[in-house]
């Protein structure tokens, strides 16, 4: 169930720690600081591309920051409903499309992309670990669930993301 009534407030922007690049053609994210590329995790953005409108279930492009977070010290595999933690353990595999093991909700600081954060469109990790590295997703940045751990530990609410094509 969705929570609506959940407060929405800007997170301040953190230019010391470091930024998420998303590149839509590569599927890849890059944990950069300062002009130095740290780390390459593959991705999965969505399968319809990228876009804005509302329903459309496409990843949006432009400049975010993470909003909040959510599953510090979940099991990896943990299912999310409404950012919530369900019990259950997911493996790989299946019809839905499950949220997974942490969530780093975005907010869109361009006029294009301010819906983002209403749309619900989060980098998570997934149950489908075997379509990273192609567009499979409904919106959302997916990453392995290891990795998504690994990126958790490494930011903070406020930190800069670009997704472009």
């Amino acid at each position: 169930m969705i929570n609506h009534s959940e407060k929405h407030v800007h997170a301040p922007l953190l230019p010391e720690s470091p930024q998420l690049l998303v590149r839509i053609s590569r599927q890849t994210m890059e944990v950069v600081h300062g002009r130095q590329v740290m780390t390459t995790y593959p991705v999965s953005t969505s399968k319809f591309g990228p876009g804005f409108e509302p329903g459309s279930f496409k990843t949006p492009l432009g400049r975010f920051i993470v909003s909040k977070k959510f599953g510090r010290d979940a099991p990896a595999g943990t299912v999310f409903k409404a950012r919530c933690p369900t019990g259950e353990i997911a493996g790989e595999g299946g019809e839905e499309d499950l949220i997974l093991t942490r969530i780093l909700w975005l907010e869109g600081l361009d006029p294009k992309n301010a819906n983002t954060r209403d749309r619900y469109i989060y980098i998570h990790g997934t149950n489908h670990e075997s379509q990273i590295g192609s567009p499979a997703s409904c919106g959302c940045v997916r990453m392995r669930n290891e990795d998504i751990i690994a990126i958790f530990d490494q930011i903070a609410e406020g930190t800069q993301v670009e997704i472009f094509e």
